[in-house]
């Protein structure tokens, strides 16, 4: 049996002081987010994924919450009313200077940091996000975005998921 584990490393995250709310992605950053995941994964010979309306709107109900939290950066739970069905990634960052691209980049940046072997202790908190992105057996995502006090957080998740211990992501 393979324990799933989540990075909790969260990227540019900033503190909001206010809620905020969610956003409904527009269809050229549904299309960037795709092309962008896409790259990432042929870069290392990994089949493409596709988008999943369902998928989406579970990121952008979690988005909007996290934006009503004061923009809490937090993964979902394992448990209770919000426990994770799918792998996750999450960025924030300065709304109208950051898009969605930057989030895909931000987690592709920790690919430098990443040599090719399975998922342990030691490796999973600074590459999970490039791992979950990279991730051969994913193959449906979504995402969803919320704003909250001049910053904008993006979250995707990813059917089925990665980061499992004591697998390779490809």
């Amino acid at each position: 049996m393979y324990k799933l584990l989540f990075p909790t490393l969260l990227l540019f995250a900033t503190s909001c002081g206010t809620a905020g709310h969610a956003l409904k992605l527009n269809n050229d950053e549904v299309k960037t987010l795709i092309a962008e995941h896409n790259r990432v994964r042929a870069d290392v010979g990994v089949g493409p994924v596709s988008w999943s309306a369902t998928i989406a709107d579970y990121s952008l109900a979690w988005a909007g919450h996290l934006a009503q939290k004061g923009c809490s950066m937090k993964h979902r739970p394992r448990r209770g009313k919000w426990k994770q069905q799918y792998g996750e990634n999450i960025f924030m960052g300065t709304a109208g200077y950051y898009g969605v691209a930057h989030a895909v980049k931000s987690w592709e940046s920790e690919k430098k940091d990443y040599t090719y072997g399975p998922i342990n202790e030691k490796t999973w908190y600074p590459t999970g996000h490039y791992t979950q992105v990279i991730w051969k057996n994913t193959k449906t995502m979504g995402c969803g975005k919320s704003l909250c006090n001049g910053n904008m957080i993006v979250v995707c998740n990813y059917d089925p998921p990665g980061n499992y211990m004591g697998q390779k992501p490809y």
